[in-house]
């Protein structure tokens, strides 16, 4: 018998849990054939590994000399592993396309884009408030691309693989009732909704609750949030009248709310898109962001509101590609 990468897990596993009962548990053997096969290693490299005791099994000093070496070729061989896969992966045509979404207007305009590229992949799509999670499935693969969102000074950490390819900051507006008396104007200052009830997500990791609060403090203001919603439920609080909020500019005005630019624009909201840099996308990623880029400015032309901004403001919350 030759010694094989996977006797030196086996004796690493066993050093760390301490006895051969709980490394027998950690890599889901029993223990007499975990017992059996630690024999057959120790034959064939000359000697016990282990003092076996009823409180545990403590390394030789032999079983010592070969877990120095098993800490120091094991990580060499996992990353070598984790190498060819991703080359693997980057020569094969992809079966699924799994693809991460913030709320927000590019998701759409992502999954044309990855269909056009790679029609014969299966294409799926899952949504979520908050980035952080989808970031996270990024890193670990579970992902292959995700839309997010982030505003002014909570841009997301750095994650390993993780290519981030900020597309376009645009201005948060306001969503009021349709029947507010503000609504008439063509834009409303922030100050002038501080005193109204308003409705907002809840404090969590989209971080959004903590960005509206900190500008309102900045402020010195502090509005009543008794209503805590996200999504349809938010919008249906504000068409009933009950309170105002806030929204992303691309926004389309629904029956029964308004729209409305804040004046002098105090908030922003970033759109990024992401995908990892050993991926299937990656080799595509220049088409896919211009794709995207006019997919977002069709959206821009769409919302009569944010269109009419835009050309107040020419040059501002342009597509970065």
């Amino acid at each position: 018998m030759d010694l094989e990468i996977r006797h030196l897990r086996v004796v690493c596993a066993i050093a760390e849990a301490g006895s051969l009962t709980r490394a027998a548990a950690a890599l889901r053997m029993t223990q007499p054939g975990l017992s059996a096969q630690l024999r057959r290693i120790e034959t064939l490299l000359g000697g016990a590994l282990f003092d076996r005791r009823r409180a545990g099994a403590t390394p030789t000093p032999l079983g010592e000399l070969v877990l120095s070496r098993a800490l120091a070729v094991l990580p060499g061989v996992d990353q070598l592993l984790a190498d060819t896969d991703r080359a693997v992966r980057r020569a094969t045509a992809p079966t699924r396309l799994r693809i991460g979404s913030v709320g927000a207007p590019l998701l759409g305009h992502l999954l044309l884009a990855v269909r056009e590229l790679l029609p014969d992949a299966e294409v799926t799509a899952r949504c979520q408030y908050a980035p952080a999670p989808l970031l996270d499935d990024l890193g670990a693969g579970r992902l292959e691309a995700a839309v997010l969102g982030d505003h002014p000074g909570q841009e997301p950490p750095p994650r390993d693989g993780v290519l981030l390819h900020p597309l376009v900051t645009e201005p948060v507006f306001a969503l009021l009732p349709a029947t507010h008396p503000l609504a008439g104007q063509d834009e409303v200052g922030l100050a002038r909704l501080a005193d109204e009830d308003w409705a907002a997500p809840r404090p969590d990791s989209d971080r959004t609750r903590e960005y509206w609060s900190s500008v309102f403090t900045l402020a010195d203001r502090h509005p009543r949030i008794p209503y805590e919603a996200e999504g349809r439920q938010l919008i249906e609080i504000v068409r009933a009248g009950l309170a105002v909020s806030l929204c992303q500019a691309t926004f389309i005005e629904v029956p029964g709310v308004a729209v409305r630019p804040l004046t002098g624009n105090p908030l922003w909201y970033r759109h990024v898109l992401a995908w990892h840099r050993d991926g299937p996308l990656a080799r595509h990623g220049g088409t896919i962001l211009r794709r995207v880029r006019d997919g977002y400015l069709a959206t821009c032309a769409d919302s009569s509101v944010y269109r009419r901004w835009r050309e107040r403001h020419p040059g501002a919350a342009q597509p970065l590609v």
